[in-house]
């Protein structure tokens, strides 16, 4: 009788949850004279993103070129996932961010190891 040994699932094949790329649009009472870290209440926001990143729901995220959008790498179950737990942030709360475009992603490189 031969043995084999059990069968390992790596997290690579393991993966219960999509990625999503969405982009947020900055508007509402967003001052454009003042800086991301001078703008009301991101205190609140940076804390609400922050439990996001441990949580891991947030993967990557950060503001783009031009300073209006900012990108979000999210693993999630769905589309209304991702929009029922942004609208928890005191930044979509005041309209200040709003999600302007998710859409699944399928990532076929990965670099970071």
């Amino acid at each position: 009788m031969v043995l084999m040994a059990p069968f390992v699932v790596t997290p690579a094949y393991d993966r219960r949850m999509d990625l999503y790329a969405v982009r947020e649009r900055r508007g509402g009472p967003w001052d454009w004279n003042r800086g991301l870290r001078e703008q009301g209440g991101f205190g609140e926001h940076a804390r609400f993103m922050d439990d996001l990143v441990e949580s891991g729901f947030v993967v990557l995220g950060g503001p783009l070129e031009g300073d209006r959008e900012v990108l979000l790498i999210i693993e999630a179950e769905s589309v209304d996932a991702i929009r029922e737990r942004l609208a928890e942030d005191p930044w979509a709360m005041s309209g200040m961010l709003r999600p302007a475009r998710i859409e699944r992603w399928t990532v076929l490189l990965d670099g970071r190891g």
